[in-house]
């Protein structure tokens, strides 16, 4: 065997990617298959492996590829993909290069329809409390169509019929292919924008149509203007059976661009013939009221209070005078009781006066503060006197006035001053300090004699 007919292995590895990328049908393949092992790498790049009962497959599609994805995959969503296989010749491993997929048995556009309804909704933009009422009686009405289809037509025909007063501001734009949510959106915003024009409600729609035909409608960015929308929208979208995102998230949904405008306005004629109605119930009741009102003042005409009203009022003096008589006699009697109160009350004080109490009391105090004074005077000598005495007591035993007779107190110096009490408590050469009545000495010990002082 010869050297040259040796292979590394990056040499066999780019042979078997050249023969499977030379391969027709391996170079551009449709496969069937269910995703596992999903991963959306945070690069924009998908990897998955594709799989059926009896073998699979590793396989990426890029980023570039997968950005047109109408629907999210999912770990086992079974789907059809369009690709090339080729060797990954860094693990030497075969694997399918993805370009398109769609759902298998699902289309793609409906997946990414319920793909997004469940997430609009999770986040709430269909919720019944954030849907703003629309106007009875709309001045303006803003219309987001397209200038040339049918539904146009049919808005603003319905408009003129049922509620000519109203004025309908057409914004023009796509209903369809890849602008088309893109000049919706813009449309809704720039209405919104619009103050000065002071619009009351929106339609936005179009006519019926295929699920591709309407799927402008299904753009989130399309639902998201509207939820934004600050003028209460009506989504008129394809026919009754037709329903899309945008109807989820618009205040009121018409089954069609007709029904949209009959939402929108009110009938002239039905209002009309409410109004004729109403001023025929409102002048019979106030006829009924008139009458009702007539025969009152008839009957009060007949009375004897208008026919004769002297008569009522000699009546009321006579009861007057009446009242005035009794009132007179009330206050009489009343003022009467109340003197004789008056007059018990003023013997009952004067019999209880406090004067002759008062007197006695001052009295009584006057002797008692007198008797304290003398008390007190008296304790206060009596506690002179003895202090007097202790004061002469204590001189007496003050040993200071025993030195006046020639005694002294001698100190040991060591550690503070000491009182000497026995011989037994100094030595010879010790320094002791003398206390005398006028001072001290400052003396050391030469000599100690003990003397007997014991009784024989």
């Amino acid at each position: 065997m010869s050297e040259e007919a040796i292979l590394s292995v990056s040499e066999l590895t780019g042979a078997i990617k050249f023969l499977l990328e030379r391969d027709p049908l391996l170079s551009d393949c449709w496969v069937r298959g269910e995703i596992s092992n999903f991963t959306h790498h945070s690069s924009g790049h998908m990897y998955f492996t594709l799989k059926d009962s009896g073998s699979r497959i590793k396989s990426v599609m890029f980023a570039s590829k997968n950005r047109s994805l109408t629907f999210l995959p999912k770990e086992g969503m079974k789907v059809i993909v369009r690709g090339n296989v080729s060797v990954f010749e860094r693990d030497g491993q075969y694997q399918l290069y993805v370009n398109e997929m769609q759902p298998d048995g699902l289309g793609s556009l409906f997946l990414a329809f319920q793909q997004l309804k469940e997430r609009l909704e999770k986040e709430g933009l269909f919720q019944e409390d954030r849907k703003k009422p629309l106007p009875k009686f709309p001045k303006v009405i803003g219309v987001v169509t397209s200038p040339t289809g049918a539904a146009v037509r049919d808005i603003i025909t319905t408009i003129r019929r049922r509620y000519p007063v109203a004025h309908v501001l057409l914004y023009p734009v796509l209903v369809q292919g890849t602008e088309a949510p893109l000049t919706i959106a813009n449309a809704i915003d720039h209405l919104n924008e619009m103050v000065e024009m002071k619009i009351d409600v929106l339609i936005v729609g179009r006519g019926g149509g295929s699920l591709e035909e309407l799927w402008a409608f299904n753009e989130e960015i399309v639902a998201r203007s509207i939820f934004a929308s600050r003028i209460p929208i009506i989504s008129a979208v394809g026919h009754e059976t037709d329903f899309t995102i945008a109807d989820f998230v618009a205040d009121v949904r018409a089954a069609t661009p007709t029904a949209a405008a009959e939402l929108a306005v009110p009938h002239l004629l039905e209002l009309t013939r409410h109004l004729d109605s109403t001023e025929q119930r409102l002048a019979a009741a106030m006829s009924n009221q008139l009458r009702d009102l007539r025969k009152c003042v008839d009957h009060l005409a007949q009375s004897p209070v208008f026919s004769r009203p002297t008569d009522r009022i000699r009546q009321l003096r006579q009861h007057v005078d009446h009242t005035e008589n009794e009132l007179e006699l009330l206050l009489t009697k009343l003022l009467g009781n109340r003197s004789k109160r008056v007059n018990e009350l003023t013997q009952r004080l004067s019999q209880k006066s406090p004067v002759e109490r008062v007197m006695h009391t001052e009295e009584r105090f006057g002797f008692v503060l007198q008797k304290m004074f003398s008390a007190m005077e008296a304790r206060l000598g009596n506690a002179g006197h003895q202090l007097d005495r202790m004061i002469d007591k204590l001189d007496a035993y003050s040993p200071l006035h025993v030195m006046k007779r020639g005694y002294s107190l001698a100190y040991r110096e060591e550690k503070g001053r000491h009182l000497v009490r026995s011989i037994n408590e100094v030595q010879l050469g010790d320094r002791v300090n003398i206390r005398l009545q006028d001072g001290w000495l400052d003396c050391q010990v030469w000599g100690i004699e003990e003397e007997d002082n014991h009784d024989e």
